[in-house]
């Protein structure tokens, strides 16, 4: 696992590849992730299975992210149960974004939760000693979410390793928990 902090930052493969340890000793020094990362757009491919939408394309650019992309992933990571929207925080979206280029993953993400209204969340602590009462889904900073053609286990493993906040396996019903939360975990 990497020892810093700076690993937290989401990464491009190359840059990863030439050797994780240059990255974070690039982003302690202060260099920001658009420098470390030459600043290209960052891209997102999710489907939402409880609704059928669906989010395809560039959600950050030219350093700062689009209004407009955010507003669309956050209408496809609603409470449906509710039809509830919030903003979520654009750093879930840095999250999947790097775990997803690491993993070389253009199948996209199946998603399974994202937001989730205190209600929903209550509802489904009530059901499953498994979902946390204070969970950071009623905050827009996690997702559920699986990788077409992808091992949830290696997915966990890697989200751990890249150290960027939460990670919880759930094996049994093949989907990671990923969030921007501090970096843990759990299975």
């Amino acid at each position: 696992m990497p020892a810093c902090a700076c690993c937290a930052v989401p990464g491009r493969r190359l840059i990863l590849r030439a050797g994780a340890g240059l990255l974070c000793a690039a982003i302690g020094a202060g260099t920001s992730l658009a420098q470390a990362t030459g600043g290209e757009p960052r891209r997102l491919r999710i489907h939402r299975l409880a609704t059928e939408e669906a989010f395809e394309g560039v959600y950050w650019r030219d350093g700062r992210y689009d209004r407009e992309a955010l507003r669309q992933l956050d209408w496809v990571l609603r409470d449906p149960s509710r039809g509830e929207a919030t903003p979520m925080d654009p750093r879930l979206f840095d999250v999947l974004y790097a775990v997803a280029e690491e993993m070389e993953a253009g199948e996209g993400y199946q998603v399974i939760s994202g937001y989730r209204a205190p209600e929903t969340n209550a509802a489904r602590a009530r059901e499953s000693r498994r979902v946390s009462r204070a969970s950071l889904h009623m905050s827009g900073m996690a997702a559920d979410v699986r990788l077409v053609g992808r091992d949830s286990l290696g997915m966990a493993r890697l989200a751990a390793e890249m150290q960027m906040g939460g990670v919880g396996l759930y094996r049994r019903d093949g989907f990671v928990h990923l969030d921007c939360g501090p970096a843990r975990r759990w299975s």
